[in-house]
């Protein structure tokens, strides 16, 4: 539809006159492809979002657990961030251009803004949600607060952790997109701009394109990071899901309790 829309000039209540076709989006993507200028501009882009989440990553779990564990980093964070969170990252922009000497800075800096509070609130989400029991059963074996930090905080909440970079990744390269449009040198975002600047919409085109792999491809790489990271949990074999409810999953519960009855009879307890 696309292609036939932008091929006969279609102008209905959307007008499609100076739409590039499929073909012609295609062939300017081929184009970029063999030159220096289109790898230079991703290899800017992808600097700049591995350096800015993975410096939100490590702020926003620190910050993240600080604010769960302790009252005083919640008394003291916990207000601040909850006024800064709705300030959407790209709104920055002049605030960067004055802090930082070079583009380059403030581009990490607004990635790194954009993907720290998604990073935070999951966390301090997670983290909150953990059960206390698994907290008492390791001080009651003499467990110090590193220990239950070590074995209990961090497995516990790595889950919802994981879920706040998937977001996070997502959020920073809108934000650097916009960043790079705005105040960038070199880089996708940049490079799409001055394609509309100069009426060349197929390299736009291209440029929506090149974005959207680059999304999808920090998207797996970030996924299957959590998955190697929480190996340890419970997964379902492919094409088989878990059972969540009905005779099924009663079926399952009940033997997963007369399992239990089984191992402490053989410990001599009653049942």
């Amino acid at each position: 539809m696309w292609q036939l829309l932008a091929q006969f000039r279609v102008n209905l209540w959307l007008r499609f006159s100076q739409f590039p076709t499929v073909t012609e989006t295609a062939e300017a993507f081929a184009r970029r492809l063999g030159t220096a200028a289109y790898w230079q501009d991703v290899t800017d882009s992808l600097t700049r979002i591995v350096g800015g989440f993975a410096l939100a990553a490590v702020l926003g779990v620190t910050v993240g657990i600080a604010v769960a564990r302790s009252p005083l980093a919640s008394d003291l964070l916990g207000p601040l961030l909850e006024v800064l969170r709705p300030i959407p990252a790209i709104a920055l922009v002049p605030v960067a251009i004055l802090l930082f000497p070079s583009n380059e800075q403030g581009i990490v800096f607004i990635t790194c803004t954009a993907a720290f509070f998604p990073v935070t609130v999951s966390t301090r989400h997670a983290v909150r949600a953990l059960t206390p029991v698994w907290e008492e059963a390791v001080r009651t074996m003499g467990g110090g607060r590193w220990r239950v930090l070590r074995s209990v905080v961090v497995p516990g909440a790595l889950p919802g952790i994981l879920g706040g970079l998937s977001v996070g990744i997502g959020v920073s390269w809108i934000c650097v997109i916009s960043a790079e449009m705005i105040s960038g040198e070199y880089g996708v975002g940049y490079r799409t701009w001055q394609d509309y600047t100069i009426l060349d919409y197929p390299g736009v085109f291209v440029g929506m394109a090149t974005i959207g792999l680059l999304g999808r491809f920090t998207s797996t790489a970030v996924e299957l990071l959590g998955r190697r990271l929480t190996r340890w949990l419970p997964r379902a074999a492919e094409g088989s899901p878990p059972p969540t409810g009905g005779r099924g999953g009663w079926r399952v519960g009940r033997w997963q309790v007369g399992r239990w009855r089984v191992r402490r009879s053989a410990l001599g307890e009653s049942s």
